[in-house]
């Protein structure tokens, strides 16, 4: 999650979805792109009363990830699977299913304007914060490939990471990656690359969104997230949140950082939740 994520979203455009917009003359009023990562964003007392996505049938892990003998998550940046995924990865590590992480970046560049905390310095720190983190959850440090893209070029190397993931992918799999519409222009060219990649592959695909929590409104989810699936994860609460605790760059606890967390208590409250959503 962590990484240049105050960028504007290069795409889609989000009309009718409680994102703001300047129409253009073009037919049909396109709306252009605009920053979609700012302010507070959406509630999480919305989202708790949002009752069309909590009715939704909730589905059990097995449903969930089917015959898959691995999980492969894309990860933008380090802490984007543990905030989208991480209560599945809990289940999936009890069952014996076997997980890799993909480290698409390594974040660097979550703090521009930090005089201490410089992109070299924060690429080691998140590396070592991704392996604690996984270590909360029972995987270990082998299960993560670090590809080094740099942090807000993911767009840039999309074809490059679609070939990685499709000489790496097995049909048996179960891919898990970011919303292609979350709004973050790394997140969204993470997830068309695995989109390609896993349907080339033949494999399972399932999205998990980050950012999109913070820019959709939740009385418009329903027109973004057609079936979206829901997975109790109350038996992995405790361990998911000492996964997150161990991002201590992103929740403001380390030394000498001087600018606001990227991951403040308000943005960490929907990613303390008894579910996890999903979207095929």
């Amino acid at each position: 999650m962590g990484g240049s994520d105050r960028l504007p979203a290069a795409e889609p455009c989000r009309q009718g979805l409680g994102l703001a917009g300047r129409t253009t003359g073009a037919p049909g009023g396109t709306v252009e792109p605009v920053a979609t990562i700012h302010g507070t964003g959406s509630d999480e007392r919305a989202w708790q009363q949002c009752d069309w996505l909590w009715k939704q049938p909730s589905i059990g892990l097995a449903d969930l990830c089917g015959d898959a003998a691995r999980i492969v998550v894309v990860a933008p940046h380090p802490d984007d699977e543990i905030l989208g995924c991480g209560g599945l990865l809990c289940g999936a590590v009890e069952r014996g299913v076997a997980v890799q992480v993909v480290a698409v970046t390594d974040g660097e560049a979550c703090y521009p304007d930090e005089r201490w905390w410089t992109p070299q310095r924060l690429r080691n720190a998140r590396r070592e914060e991704l392996r604690a983190a996984l270590a909360e959850l029972a995987i270990g440090a082998d299960a993560i490939c670090h590809l080094g893209i740099d942090d807000g070029a993911v767009g840039a190397h999309e074809q490059e990471l679609e070939g990685w993931l499709q000489r790496t992918l097995r049909d048996d799999d179960l891919v898990l990656a970011p919303w292609r519409f979350d709004g973050h222009p790394d997140h969204e060219a993470a997830g068309r690359a695995a989109c390609r990649a896993a349907h080339a592959a033949g494999c399972a695909r399932l999205e998990y969104p980050v950012w999109g929590w913070h820019w959709l409104e939740p009385a418009h989810a329903h027109m973004a997230w057609e079936a979206p699936k829901v997975l109790d994860i109350s038996n992995a609460i405790d361990r998911k949140a000492r996964a997150i605790a161990r991002f201590r760059t992103q929740i403001g606890t380390v030394p000498r950082l001087r600018a606001e967390p990227i991951l403040p208590a308000h943005i960490l409250a929907r990613f303390s939740r008894k579910n996890e959503v999903f979207l095929a």
